[in-house]
């Protein structure tokens, strides 16, 4: 089908009611003119104006002719009425011929106009010779074919002027129509794609805002296209956002930097990329990725703006989640240990900047494992956040207190005073209400816990020190406040870190010690009550190549808090396997005691290293006796107890070393496998003349004996002391009374009457 545009179209259309026109006219003229020639017997008139009616007639209604071929018939018709006429009426006629090449020209084009032209001057000059050659010119000779030749001329550029105007008018016509026809594809095509585009990017997931510069030159001040993300994202209908400001969507804490860099590149008309908070209509914060890009005309003036923008709340919760995972504790919400080094380090450099001192406390919950052991982790929690918040509380907003693990906090307090005496005052001051605040009965669960702060102070700057310096000698000066009795307060002091700096070479060298197998067993022996040795307690020695010896309870302590007393004891316990194999093979078969140390017992595989150093020496379980301390008990007592059966069932025996220093209880000495208990020495040495340690030893011996268990008194040094403890049932004693610690050998030698003097 054609288009409007298309210019056969256009041409069947006005042919179409040219037809029309024509034969209305054509009937109305008609009829007037075959009746005046039929009057006057003019019957070739009547004729031509009837067929050419009937003609005219047949090819409007026959419109299933070809288009030229209809035209060609209505040429025709024209043609031949004007041929008639000008046979009848005379040259006037020729009218009729010079409308043939003109319609030609606007209904099939120039080719065919031109030849229907030279037709239409053909006839002229030959039908109508002997009327032109009548017609009297004046100033033309009376020559017939001269004045037929010169009307025919006049007919032909009169003829040729319309045609061709028609013609070229039609052509550009033509031309003009198929241009606008390309045009019009263009623009559809283009219209298809600015819908598409449109759709695109009004479904777009990113925000997408387009604002007029304004007219002022202030740019991004009206709105003028919003795509559905942004009424999804923001809450905003696109009709109360048009014809407002970009700024719309920022509030409160947007980033003032952010704006002004924003604002700098959109006055300079460059593209601009930035994160910025954002604001919803119902007041909701979120983060967007936005990009401005500027618009300009044919002119290069920027005339719009259009922003991109990306939600990216969630991006920025994830980065803002792994930074406070980087830097604060999870579970206080405080800054963690890596947070506050950095924080140690500015304090630093700006207190040497400053001339100004700043101090660094290390607190220490006294007490919290055994409530978090006691309660569980829930309650242990619960306890940790109330200290955190009982500290923030007390703190200046400059100030910070961070959790660097378990129950250890650490507080900096920055630029205190330009003078050290000022400053130690006033940290001193800030401790004690640290202390206070922790002292505090906690409520947790409607219970009532109690807790206190061993603080360890240190001033800052003192020259030299770095961050981690500061932390060791706040937390050696918290563990000399442990040390003096806990729920306290001490400042570092070089004598301090002299004294760390010997723990540490001490343990160093105890583990070379043992390594090397430079450590020995003593045994002092145990005595009944007529003097006759039945049995003896192993007790370490660490003697120094200069003859000397390391007392126990010095290196005994150094190696339960690093560690090597899991390895001393079970070293301790070998050496006791074969001291009592030796005394087997001496005939002096008797059993020995070993101290084994809590943290020892409570190691997962102790049951299976006893089982291993029984079977590797191959030692008679029933010789020997683990001694194991009251505390032992205060921790896991059901597992505790379980672990001891399990020995038991191995044949070995247990005693309770120091009972009475600890947590006495009848409920767990009637549950556990027990053979023996010790009196501490510190019950002993007072005895007989204190009337109070002479009561709690005649009750230990009472209770031991309605529940048939050996008694040993440990630290029997007079005379006095064994006849009390022999005349109240005692049933074995130990103490420099009898025997002084001595190696094995000596001990077998004395039995075996070698000597006859208790070795010094």
């Amino acid at each position: 089908m054609a288009v409007p545009n298309d210019i056969a179209h256009w041409r069947a259309q006005i042919f179409a009611k040219l037809l029309l026109v024509v034969f209305v006219l054509g009937a109305a003229t008609a009829v007037p003119s075959v009746l005046l020639a039929a009057s006057e017997g003019i019957w070739s008139i009547v004729v031509i104006d009837i067929v050419a009616l009937a003609w005219l007639a047949l090819i409007w209604r026959w419109r299933r002719l070809p288009y030229t071929l209809r035209v060609l018939n209505f040429l025709g018709i024209a043609f031949l009425v004007g041929i008639g006429l000008l046979l009848k009426v005379g040259p006037v006629s020729q009218i009729y011929l010079m409308a043939v090449p003109v319609l030609a020209a606007l209904l099939l084009g120039l080719r065919p106009a031109l030849w229907t032209l030279g037709l239409a001057g053909l006839a002229v000059l030959v039908v109508g010779f002997d009327q032109n050659a009548q017609l009297q010119l004046a100033g033309v000779p009376d020559y017939g074919l001269l004045k037929s030749a010169i009307i025919t001329v006049n007919f032909l550029f009169m003829t040729a002027v319309l045609t061709l105007s028609c013609a070229v008018l039609l052509q550009h016509l033509a031309r003009s129509f198929d241009e606008l026809q390309h045009h019009q594809q263009e623009l559809s095509t283009l219209n298809a794609e600015l819908r598409l585009t449109s759709a695109a990017v009004s479904r777009l997931n990113d925000m997408v805002l387009i604002a007029e510069v304004d007219p002022d030159g202030e740019p991004g001040q009206r709105i003028i296209f919003v795509n559905d993300a942004f009424e999804r994202r923001t809450g905003y209908r696109r009709g109360e956002v048009l014809g407002r400001g970009l700024r719309l969507l920022q509030g409160p804490d947007t980033e003032a930097a952010v704006l002004e860099h924003i604002e700098r590149a959109m006055a300079r008309s460059e593209a601009v990329r930035a994160e910025l908070l954002n604001y919803t209509k119902a007041g909701e914060p979120y983060w967007v990725e936005t990009e401005l890009v500027p618009f300009a005309d044919e002119g290069g003036v920027n005339t719009h703006w259009v922003a991109v923008e990306r939600d990216i709340t969630e991006r920025k919760k994830s980065q803002d989640d792994i930074h406070r995972l980087a830097f604060f504790d999870v579970l206080t919400g405080l800054p963690n240990r890596r947070l506050l080094m950095d924080r140690i380090d500015k304090l630093l450099a700006s207190s040497g900047r400053g001339a100004t001192y700043s101090a660094v406390m290390f607190i220490d919950l006294d007490r919290f494992k055994t409530i978090n052991d006691a309660r569980g982790h829930a309650i242990g929690d619960a306890l940790l956040r109330n200290a955190a918040e009982r500290l923030s509380q007390l703190m200046r907003k400059a100030d910070t207190v961070a959790r660097i693990g378990g129950d250890e906090f650490v507080v900096l307090l920055g630029h205190l005073a330009h003078e050290l005496h000022a400053a130690t005052h006033a940290a001193s001051v800030v401790a004690e209400k640290i202390r206070a605040a922790i002292g505090r009965d906690f409520e947790i669960d409607g219970q009532t816990y109690n807790s206190t702060a061993s603080i360890g102070v240190t001033m800052l700057p003192q020259g030299g020190q770095s961050a981690q310096d500061l932390l060791r000698e706040a937390d050696t000066a918290m563990y000399r406040a442990k040390a003096e009795g806990r729920n306290g307060i001490a400042f570092f002091e070089t004598a301090m870190q002299a004294e760390v700096e010997r723990r540490l070479s001490m343990e160093r060298d105890l583990a070379a010690a043992l390594a090397a197998g430079a450590l020995r067993m003593h045994v002092q022996a145990q005595v009944d009550r007529d003097g006759r040795v039945v049995g003896g307690e192993l007790l370490m020695r660490w003697p120094l190549a200069g003859g000397e010896m390391v007392p126990p309870q010095v290196f005994i302590p150094v190696a339960e808090e690093s560690g090597l007393i899991v390895e001393l004891g079970a070293w301790a316990l070998r050496q006791a396997c074969a001291a009592v194999l030796e005394l087997a093979r001496a005939g002096l078969a008797m059993p020995l005691s070993v101290n084994v140390s809590p943290t020892q017992f409570r190691q997962a595989d102790f049951v299976d290293v006893v089982r291993r150093a029984l079977a590797d020496t191959g030692a008679p379980a029933a010789l020997l006796v683990l001694e194991v301390t009251e505390g032992l008990l205060i921790d896991k007592m059901e597992q505790t107890i379980e672990r001891m059966h399990e020995l038991a069932a191995l044949g070995l025996r247990f005693s309770i070393d120091d009972f009475g220093t600890g947590y006495s209880s009848l409920a767990y000495l009637k549950k556990m496998p027990l053979y023996e208990l010790k009196i501490d020495r510190s019950f002993i040495m007072d005895t007989p003349d204190d009337a109070n340690s002479r009561a709690l030893v005649q009750s230990i011996l009472a209770m031991a004996g309605h529940l048939g268990l050996r008694v040993v008194a440990e630290g029997v040094e007079t005379r006095a002391q064994a006849d009390f403890l022999t005349a109240h049932g005692c049933d074995c004693m130990q103490g420099y009374l009898y025997a002084r610690p001595v190696p094995l050998a000596a001990l077998i030698d004395r039995l075996q009457g070698k000597t006859t003097v208790a070795a010094a």
